[in-house]
């Protein structure tokens, strides 16, 4: 009983790595992760100065979590797409395409988000 609670703990502990291993290489290469990164702390930094209400740090972390959520994804389409097919293809372009345009429908969603959240405290 004992070996198998410390097996499952070993494995969480495993998956948090490579869970932390993949986000690293999102942010080592992909240019647009750094835009994500400093547009999460400047609504972070906001959000604290302005003093927003829990709902709304609720509906911003929500909103930055499916940005970063996206772009992780589409990281990982976009490999499992080179490494499928390495030559340029119509249907691997497709992919690629329709990944990017989840990320961009998720960062437009956030920034939506993020103007519902601020514009109230900024000009009341």
């Amino acid at each position: 009983m004992m070996q198998s609670l410390r097996d499952f703990f070993i494995g969480r502990v495993r998956a948090f790595g490579y869970a932390f291993a993949g986000w690293g290489h999102v942010l080592r290469s992909q240019r647009n992760a750094w835009i994500h990164t400093l547009a999460s702390l400047l609504v972070i930094l906001l959000g604290s100065i302005l003093h927003i209400a829990c709902l709304e740090w609720a509906l911003l972390v929500f909103a930055m979590g499916l940005v970063w959520m996206g772009e992780a994804l589409n990281t990982a389409l976009e490999a499992l797409a080179d490494l499928v097919h390495p030559a340029p293809h119509p249907l691997v372009k497709i992919a690629k395409d329709a990944g990017a345009a989840a990320v961009l429908i998720a960062a437009v969603s956030a920034a939506v988000i993020g103007a519902l959240v601020f514009l109230p405290y900024l000009f009341p």
